[in-house]
């Protein structure tokens, strides 16, 4: 431990920046993952299988009821659909929904990808800066008029290969979740477009199940 500490001490100011972005990306990524996993388990197959076989029957109660069962992204987005599919069956009214819901739940979906992504870009360039000033202090020694500690020079130099390694390895380890995070919000999106056909096609297959106007 002592000498992992002596190796970040010698990697110079710079160091103490990249340790709260690698502390912040950690959390940020457990936090991120707990969200997805708390996803999957209220968004399984079988209830988008059910959902699937109310909507193609227009059966608006038994979709309600499924709905009423779980919490979520794709509960929030499709409570107002089934709303909307039941007092219109005009694709546009739906789709108009459905565009709102996205916007309104995409915060939440792709929530710290905006900071995880900032990680990601600026970790490295920090490690860069820390080359820099390595690569200047060693200059300095060497631009003296005696150099009697050659250790000096050495220690210049292992600030500038400390910093940069620790920047990359920063970026890195916050890259890979950050890749699964963004395909998982991907795929999300995808499954609220297919909400949105769902409840489309289940007014248009069965516009009698739809109040009109009048009633």
């Amino acid at each position: 431990m002592g000498r992992l500490v002596d190796i970040f001490l010698a990697g110079g100011p710079v160091m103490w920046p990249l340790l709260a972005m690698s502390v912040l990306a950690v959390a940020l990524c457990f936090e991120r993952a707990a969200f997805w996993l708390a996803l999957r388990r209220q968004a399984s197959p079988q209830w988008f299988e059910s959902i699937a076989e109310a909507l193609a029957r227009a059966d608006w109660n038994k979709a309600a009821d499924l709905l009423n069962r779980r919490k979520g992204p794709h509960a929030a987005f499709l409570e107002p659909l089934l709303t909307a599919g039941r007092r219109s069956a005009d694709p546009a009214v739906i789709e108009g929904v459905a565009r709102e819901r996205v916007e309104s739940l995409r915060p939440i979906v792709e929530r710290f990808s905006v900071t995880l992504s900032a990680i990601i870009t600026a970790a490295p360039m920090l490690g860069i800066l820390g080359t820099v000033i390595g690569i200047i202090v060693s200059f300095q020694v060497l631009a003296g008029a005696e150099m009697r500690d050659p250790g000096a020079v050495a220690g210049g130099i292992a600030q500038a290969l400390i910093t940069t390694a620790f920047g990359l390895t920063v970026a890195l380890i916050t890259l890979f979740p950050y890749t699964a995070f963004r395909a998982q919000a991907d795929r999300c999106f995808n499954r609220f477009e297919v909400l949105t056909g769902m409840v489309i096609a289940a007014t248009a297959h069965h516009p009698s199940a739809v109040p009109s106007a009048k009633s």
